[in-house]
């Protein structure tokens, strides 16, 4: 068994507000139509109908499930389409109007159609959706139950989870075989994954493939920062990235450098106010906690690669295996960019551009292990298993970059997300706004701090982060279901909603 999962499955581009309420269900949906134009049956059917069960018949209004749902029958992908074809795209459907499944074929179909039911829990996963094609005289022609797992990873009643979990060189269960791998062949955790990514696909298109997820991350970042107004929703929250951007603009225009804290956090703010307005995100590794790894990189990219701190590999032992195309980092990719005629900017933008590859494929080996022995989705495991395994791979990606060694960045992630233990998914009004988008930038400030308590020691600590996944794996089973993205407890039910 392996626990590695492909940088490119865990971290995927697409739409707010949810990975798993919105992305998920909108393959499910997208899926379905495939199906059903592949079987050749799609002609003779006349109608489409979806049954949303437990948190997602529960929240799915709020997280905008059926508007999804009905993109996704339409043909549209979260990775291609533009998100405002899925804003209000079942809310606002017209009455009357026919559906044009797969682009090809149209049925009639009303909002009735997408039915909610809360109260009833299927056995493979709390996030589940049937959808039912009927022919003209009402029989059934073709039926699918979807599970949502969470970080938009769907799996179809009956098979498993479409991922590329096998066939990987360097596999392990858990953190303590992950060392184990890298003490035997001499590698970083970085480049573990690197080869298990390089078994699937050349290395420039690896390279090309996390540039692009960055390039997501940083486009979301800035469009976050440069927007203002209000949230959709009742609860008409104020966007505050932008405007806390311009205070930081003013206020180093006047001479005054402001902490770079105060960026981290308007980084986190900016993404998390995107993913709830419906935008373009990068799933890291879900939507509700989408914020804390770019927010993270983010800080590292503006405030620590060219100051030194992190652009060599003076603390690892194993700087020397990491001077691929991919991942050189250091003295000597500065001297070969020098040598191939890149100037002095441009050499340090390919050096930046090489240590966030560094920062996703190490936190891509760390995600991989909250996903498989114990959760990423909030309806299974609480906000502990979205926010607290982002930060904790937000943790790690950074004390890598920072030239920490395989055993602090195991201790980063530990300390990150032991003091995630127990967090709780209460959305108020079942909306991914409050304490969503704050607990991001919370988060990424505990991520940072996880970092340099890690980087103080020589790796070695009482609570391992095998420890610390099995303790969040256990807490989602014994955390009530109100607590759980239901909308039925905590902040969701003690605060007005308008």
């Amino acid at each position: 068994m392996t626990a590695y999962v492909s940088a490119f499955d865990l971290f995927s581009i697409g739409v707010g507000p949810s990975s798993s309420h919105t992305v998920g269900p909108m393959r499910a949906a997208l899926d379905f139509a495939q199906r059903l134009s592949a079987s050749g049956s799609l002609g003779s059917i006349a109608r489409v109908t979806c049954t949303l069960y437990g948190s997602l018949g529960a929240t799915g209004i709020g997280h905008g499930t059926p508007d999804a749902v009905v993109a996704g029958l339409r043909g549209l992908s979260p990775e291609t389409c533009d998100p405002a074809d899925v804003r209000s795209a079942w809310t606002t459907y017209p009455a009357g109007t026919p559906l044009l499944i797969a682009g090809e074929h149209e049925v009639a179909f009303a909002k009735e159609d997408i039915v909610f039911a809360p109260r009833t829990r299927l056995p493979g996963h709390p996030n589940a959706m049937t959808l039912t094609a009927s022919g003209v005289d009402g029989a059934v022609v073709a039926e699918e139950t979807y599970y949502s797992v969470g970080g938009g990873f769907i799996r179809r009643d009956g098979e498993e989870a479409a991922v590329s979990t096998g066939g990987f060189p360097y596999s392990y269960a858990d953190a303590a075989s992950l060392l184990a791998l890298c003490d035997e062949h001499g590698l970083s955790i970085a480049e573990v994954a690197r080869l298990n990514e390089t078994s699937l696909r050349s290395e420039a298109e690896v390279a090309a493939g996390l540039d692009a997820i960055w390039d997501a991350m940083a486009s979301c970042v800035e469009a976050g920062l440069h927007a203002d107004g209000v949230l959709p929703g009742m609860l008409k929250v104020k966007r505050r990235a932008g405007m806390i951007r311009g205070q930081l603009d003013a206020s180093e225009a006047d001479g005054h450098r402001e902490l770079p804290g105060e960026w981290l956090g308007a980084f986190a703010l900016a993404v998390n106010e995107e993913n709830a307005a419906g935008g373009r995100v990068v799933t890291a590794p879900t939507n509700g906690a989408a914020g804390i790894l770019p927010a993270v990189a983010m800080y590292w990219w503006r405030f620590l690669a060219d100051s030194g701190l992190g652009a060599g590999n003076a603390v690892t032992p194993y700087g020397e295996l990491v001077g691929s195309a991919l991942l050189g980092f250091g003295p000597d990719a500065v001297a070969s960019d020098i040598a191939s005629g890149l100037d002095e900017e441009h050499t340090a933008e390919a050096n930046r551009r090489r240590g966030i590859r560094r920062f996703l494929l190490t936190a891509t080996a760390l995600g991989s292990l909250f996903k498989a022995n114990a959760s990423i989705s909030g309806a299974e495991g609480g906000c502990q298993a979205e926010v607290g395994s982002a930060c904790a791979m937000a943790a790690g990606g950074l004390t890598a970059v920072m030239g920490g060694t395989n055993r602090q960045i195991e201790n980063a992630a530990e300390i990150a997300m032991e003091h995630h233990l127990g967090l709780t998914c209460d959305p108020i009004g079942g909306l991914v706004q409050i304490p969503c988008i704050e607990r991001n930038a919370i988060a990424a400030s505990t991520a940072v701090t996880a970092t340099r308590l890690a980087l103080r020691g020589d790796g070695s600590h009482y609570v391992s982060l095998d420890a610390v996944v099995e303790t969040m794996r256990q807490t989602g089973l014994d955390m009530s279901t109100k607590y759980k993205e239901t909308s039925e407890g905590g902040l969701a039910v003690n605060v007005i909603e308008c």
